[in-house]
């Protein structure tokens, strides 16, 4: 075992290292960090919009009239529905904060570019429009595409000193805004230029031309159930050699998960069957029971089965931050990281239980997660009843028990391990102090 870590570590490490570094990967990862609160809380009202509760939709009709779901659907529309700009912002700030570009500028830029490229709608009253369908779920590739490019083109200008320089006596705001003028010039011909070539394609849009080629193909591939076990054991291993796993593997699979997410969501909204069964939710909630590797049974066991004093004030420790998702203090602190007996319960755990939340929400058994973006540190049962009603709650219990049984011969075996270490010195210090007093 140790010899395959050693084996895995070499291999894994510098690859982990790189992708965690990549300027395009925490650029996205930053992106759909800045827009994760507006899409939870705008998730909330879609929640609180259709809660699976008999009689509500009558109880609130009583209370505010016959349209009581527009004072829901609204925040939701200017929140999940309009996603891609929110993420486009981090995105393009986060870029340009590395290449120490202007960052506000860039922004501008960025969202700018993204117009360009999307279709508008007319009516036959002369109305004209964005369809937010654009700036949601369905954009998000070409709005992430799109900040990327737009930023390398900046800077390309920049680097070539294609600016306006203004005189020291200048604002710097005013300055500033003359600086980004040329760079904007060259991103607004390019995206207009590519604007204009897929209008004389079939696709007519560059939007529909990413959808199909794209988005599409990468998200059928990403909630796969074989795409899922890979991915996730990926996560596992580097986290068995102390690499945040989850923020690699989410900088490349949260635009994924959270677009599957969004077509949940949107189907919830309107009644009609959800689409994806894996999906941000499916991951961060029924995946990640406790944290990362499935630890809440861990946690449990550390509290109330623990003999040695070791593992039972770990317990006292991890047990309140595992319930909301944290597990650090036992990956760290037990350890895992490195553990090969611990290692072991930590990879079957979360892959046991992708496979077996596939199969309930594939028969029917649980409901497939609604698309609530709820906080990934809402506790297990709590988070299962949001998202999947009380079936979803009531199979998070059983997680919880199946959790405790996969760790308990592991963990007794570390815990018996610690007792008896701590016994013998116990012992020898005893005998040490005898000796002292005869």
């Amino acid at each position: 075992m140790d010899k395959f870590l050693d084996v895995l570590q070499e291999k894994m490490g510098p690859i982990a290292y790189k992708l965690d570094s990549n300027r395009y990967l925490s650029a996205i990862k930053t992106g759909f960090f800045g827009a994760m609160p507006i899409l939870i809380l705008g998730s909330m009202f879609l929640l609180f919009g259709n809660l699976p509760i008999n009689g509500y939709p009558e109880f609130m009709a009583s209370i505010l009239g016959e349209n009581w779901s527009s004072y829901f659907t609204v925040p939701y529309d200017m929140t999940m529905d309009i996603m891609t700009l929110f993420v486009i912002l981090g995105i393009s700030k986060s870029l340009a904060n590395y290449y120490k570009l202007d960052d506000l500028s860039a922004i501008v830029i960025s969202i700018v570019g993204f117009l360009i490229l999307t279709p508008t709608i007319s009516t036959a009253d002369g109305v004209a429009g964005i369809p937010t369908s654009n700036l949601g779920a369905s954009g998000l590739f070409v709005g992430m595409i799109t900040a990327i490019v737009a930023v390398e083109i900046s800077r390309w200008v920049v680097g070539k000193g294609w600016t306006i320089k203004m005189p020291d006596s200048v604002p710097s705001n005013v300055s500033k805004s003359f600086t980004a003028l040329i760079p904007a010039l060259f991103v607004i011909l390019a995206f207009n230029f590519i604007r204009i070539g897929f209008s004389f394609t079939s696709y007519e849009t560059v939007q529909a031309f990413i959808f199909q080629f794209l988005q599409t193909p990468l998200t059928a591939l990403g909630t796969s159930l074989p795409a899922t076990l890979i991915i996730v054991f990926f996560e596992l291993i580097l986290w068995a050699f102390g690499i945040h796993g989850s923020n690699i593997v989410g900088a490349v699979m949260t635009p994924i998960w959270l677009s599957s997410t969004a077509d949940n969501a949107a189907a919830f909204a309107v009644g009609d069957a959800l689409p994806h069964i894996v999906n941000y939710q499916f991951y961060q909630n029924f995946v990640k029971v406790g944290g990362a590797g499935g630890t809440i049974g861990l946690a449990i066991l550390c509290l109330f089965a623990a003999r040695s004093a070791q593992f039972k004030t770990l317990g006292k420790l991890a047990f309140g931050p595992a319930m909301f998702g944290i597990n650090e203090p036992l990956i760290f602190g037990l350890p895992i990281v490195l553990n090969p007996i611990i290692l072991i319960p930590f990879l079957i755990t979360p892959l046991l239980m992708i496979i077996l939340t596939y199969f309930v929400m594939a028969t029917g058994l649980v409901p497939l997660t609604n698309g609530a973006n709820i906080p990934w540190t809402t506790p297990p049962v709590i988070a299962g009843f949001l998202v999947s009603g009380w079936r979803g709650g009531v199979y998070q219990v059983i997680q919880i028990l199946l959790s405790v049984v996969i760790y308990y011969p592991f963990f007794k075996l570390v815990d018996t391990k610690a007792y008896n270490i701590e016994m013998e010195g116990q012992t020898a210090v005893n005998a040490e102090m005898q000796g002292a007093m005869e």
